[in-house]
């Protein structure tokens, strides 16, 4: 079974103007049952443009012009590491020459307490414990051609033999060099419009440490997606507190959270790429509110506070001008954060070529001639001047463009807002040393810094 990123070139329909497209996950059958429902918000954007009660008109996509671009290949297995295997440990083994990740698929993981799972590189120097007990769940991926998974038990007897890990499938991702080939032909094949205007002038973030530093601090909230072992976006951080923000049109559901793994600080460790530092990989956790017409997803990932570090970004609630400086930090083809600031259209700086501009609906969006990929789809479009959040990539086409960040501010400033009150009061609490057994004595002097 193959595998897609989501293409983020639309495709055009014959006397409609700019086409567009919407790719939908499907569910895997027997996934888990969520209790947590997604906030499908009403567009306040339509509201005011078309008049409450007003049907909202949807631009016409040409579905059989949107393509999928394999970046690894699903591959079904049997395989299991049982309680009969061994009473302290035992070991399976699962390697794809030349595959850029494994990721292992565990049908189901049934743990007796003290007992766990580890899927780990063979050099052991990447490593992902499972302490719980679960039913369809995605391993963390291992980068490289090999991964080890391995039982690890207490000893002594157990109810039941049949208890441990069954694998039913794992996804190898494809090499750098077998994917940029396939979307070189996907591409030809479809004839869409390239994201890629003109020439590619997107850099690795290390080619700007030096000349703009204050750019380079602002990528690391940006985050590489990997969805169901297969699908590629991007994402970021929002507000101080756990929010993470991508495109509709990349996960929607909560359940496809819970399949999505969250990449920070994935950067090539010079401009001339080769090395790359090692990610820290997080997973997707809830949806808190979605919307098809804007395009946006606000979620939250697990283990937040092994990514906190990386800082967080802001939307702008003020409209830019055409001509306004921008960047946009993004994983294009799931690579390395790239920085597309240079714009040989624009004949230098990347700038707002159309400040309103047609997205899923009319006027929805910015447009630009900043370079884009295949993946690039949730990146943030970042102003020059402010550092803040312009518009949320989600289409290519030369112009590319992305929608509005003051629409979507509007629709989720509280959801925002609520969690940075209460990682503010957190960090008060930290900072003042607060708690019952001192509140009647005289609290010590905290240090004025932001958590």
């Amino acid at each position: 079974m193959a595998a897609g990123v989501r293409n983020e070139r639309p495709g055009r329909v014959p006397g409609s103007g700019r086409g567009r497209r919407k790719a939908v996950l499907v569910a895997a059958a027997g996934a888990l049952a969520v209790s947590a429902v997604a906030v499908v918000v009403p567009s306040a954007f339509a509201d005011e443009q078309l008049g409450a009660g007003t049907a909202l008109q949807h631009l016409p996509v040409d579905e059989a012009l949107l393509g999928h671009v394999e970046v690894g290949e699903v591959v079904e297995l049997t395989e299991s590491l049982t309680y009969a295997d061994t009473e302290e440990s035992a070991v399976l083994e699962l390697s794809e020459p030349d595959a850029g990740y494994v990721k292992v698929h565990f049908e189901r993981l049934l743990l007796t307490g003290g007992d766990y799972v580890t899927v780990s590189s063979p050099d052991g120097e990447e490593s992902h414990r499972y302490d719980e007990s679960a039913i369809d769940q995605w391993a963390a991926s291992i980068t490289g051609d090999t991964a080890i998974v391995e039982l690890h038990r207490k000893g002594g007897r157990v109810a039941s033999e049949a208890l441990g890990a069954v694998i039913d499938k794992a996804a190898y991702g494809h090499s750098e060099d077998v994917l940029d080939r396939i979307i070189d032909d996907k591409t030809d094949e479809a004839r869409t419009p390239e994201s890629i205007c003109n020439t590619d002038d997107k850099k690795p973030s290390a080619c700007y440490e030096s000349s703009y530093p204050d750019v380079v601090d602002h990528t690391d909230p940006v985050a590489r997606l990997l969805i169901d072992g297969r699908i590629l976006c991007t994402a970021f951080r929002v507000g101080d507190g756990n929010r993470m923000l991508t495109n509709n049109h990349c996960l929607s559901k909560t359940w496809e959270a819970r399949r999505t793994e969250v990449w920070f600080g994935y950067d090539c460790a010079s401009c001339e790429g080769g090395k790359r530092t090692n990610p820290i990989k997080v997973e997707g956790s809830r949806v808190l509110a979605t919307s098809r017409d804007l395009d946006y997803t606000l979620f939250t990932i697990d283990d937040f506070d092994a990514v906190r570090r990386f800082g967080s970004l802001t939307l702008a609630a003020e409209e830019v001008e055409r001509g306004h400086a921008i960047y946009i930090p993004q994983h294009p083809a799931g690579r390395p954060t790239e920085i597309a600031m240079d714009s040989s259209v624009d004949g230098g700086n990347c700038v707002v070529k159309n400040p309103v501009y047609d997205g899923y609906v009319e006027g929805s969006d910015i447009a630009y001639y900043c370079d884009t990929e295949f993946g690039s789809s949730g990146s943030p479009v970042l102003s020059r001047d402010t550092h803040e959040v312009i518009a949320l990539h989600h289409f290519g086409g030369c112009p590319n463009s992305g929608v509005n960040a003051t629409l979507i501010e509007r629709e989720i400033r509280d959801l925002i807002r609520i969690e940075d009150e209460l990682a503010d009061s957190q960090c008060r609490l930290r900072l003042c040393g607060a708690n019952s057994a001192h509140m009647n004595r005289k609290p010590p002097t905290a240090r004025v810094e932001r958590c």
